[in-house]
């Protein structure tokens, strides 16, 4: 397993806490209101860097997958499962903030909208793939059956990411659009929450990786503990 010191975590999380008060200063106090939507608007700090995160953890399952076929090392299945439970819950807030936005700007909770559509799909596609590890699928050869699934559910992964483009799309796509509509304000406090999270991403997948190490030594103490029990 990887070594995971509590003062590295302690460090991410004091970096990760102070990045967010700041992100939320840059949210109220700094972004100018949009003349349109108004308050709601603001979400928009919210949605962007989940969505952004989750599709990172995404892309980091599928690396650690590949890693598990390359070296069968268990601390990449470990690291592809951590990632994986952060992906679903970015990517799950990711759904209730976008359609929180929405209902104010479309006048609707959902629409099957491209984006909107393989997004929920990646979201099922990973929470089936989360329960097939804890089903611990695969018996002895689990790790490396988790492993193709990890990197076959990154197929949808880069469609999300494109089918504001490849298709007609209420959805915007910010990146593809000059400037995204945003002024150099708004753009600033969409930076400095993209980093507040991606800071807040790191801690969680430090402690998760952390409290998945502690849990394996604690099973082998015990197994151990047994063994010497029955002889």
């Amino acid at each position: 397993m990887f070594r995971i010191y509590p003062k590295i975590l302690t460090i991410f999380a004091c970096v990760s806490m102070a990045l967010m008060a700041v992100g939320q200063y840059a949210i109220w106090f700094h972004a100018p209101e949009e003349l349109t939507m108004g308050l709601v608007q603001k979400i928009f700090y919210f949605h962007l860097p989940l969505a952004w995160w989750s599709f990172v953890a995404f892309f980091g399952v599928c690396a650690a997958s590949v890693m598990v076929l390359w070296t069968g090392r268990e601390q990449w299945d470990v690291l592809a499962g951590v990632l994986a439970e952060i992906g679903v819950l970015f990517s799950g807030l990711a759904l209730v903030t976008g359609s929180l936005w929405g209902r104010a700007a479309w006048n609707t909770w959902w629409t099957w909208d491209p984006r909107l559509s393989t997004t929920l799909v990646m979201w099922f596609v990973y929470a089936g793939y989360l329960v097939l590890r804890s089903a611990d699928v695969g018996g002895t050869k689990g790790a490396k059956v988790r492993a193709v699934l990890g990197i076959v559910a990154f197929l949808d992964v880069p469609l999300v990411f494109l089918s504001a483009r490849l298709w007609r799309s209420i959805h915007p796509a910010v990146l593809a659009s000059r400037g995204g509509g945003l002024e150099p304000e708004m753009w600033t406090a969409v930076w400095i929450n993209v980093l507040a999270w991606g800071a807040m991403f790191g801690t969680l997948v430090l402690a998760r990786y952390h409290g998945a190490g502690l849990k394996r030594r604690v099973e082998a103490a015990l197994i151990g503990i047994q063994e010497k029990t029955l002889q």
